[in-house]
């Protein structure tokens, strides 16, 4: 599947390899860690790569949240009484014990964790708060050391 991503992106000239990495970013799994990774790894400028991968990781974010809170408040706060999978509710133990702030920085996908706090009433504007800091913060920090290794392996 990486090497799907990226040779999708290696199939854009390079001065646009970074519309490539904000598409690929935007899918879930692959976010701003793994799209700034693929980036940097083809030869984009690791900078490029990590503002494109964070903005297409944000961007699906930000759909995710807008849908899943207008999905629920239009369906109202009521719950349809069935019990909630093993996965759900460890989601909902891991929020209700760490927060918005918690899940945000350590629930990986952040889109499917986005759409869990909203369900669970979060509020959006914390939600997208959160999830902006933690998107960020995850594909700074793994472009760098991807930048680093690379370097590394280059000498």
């Amino acid at each position: 599947m990486i090497a799907n991503f990226q040779q999708f992106v290696a199939a854009f000239p390079d001065w646009l390899q970074w519309v490539a990495i904000v598409l690929i970013s935007a899918v879930p799994f692959v976010e701003s860690y793994l799209g700034s990774v693929i980036g940097i790894v083809i030869g984009v400028n690791p900078v490029v790569a990590t503002i494109a991968a964070i903005a297409g990781n944000i961007a699906s974010m930000l759909a995710v949240v807008l849908v899943v809170g207008a999905v629920r408040k239009r369906a109202g706060r009521r719950g349809d009484g069935s019990v909630p999978s093993p996965k759900r509710a460890r989601v909902r133990q891991l929020f209700e014990r760490f927060g918005v702030p918690g899940v945000s920085l350590f629930g990986h996908p952040t889109q499917i964790s986005s759409a869990a706090m909203i369900g669970f009433g979060a509020p959006r504007r914390a939600v997208i708060a959160w999830q902006c800091v933690s998107i960020t913060l995850w594909g700074a920090i793994v472009a760098t050391l991807a930048t680093v290794g690379e370097s590394a392996l280059a000498h």
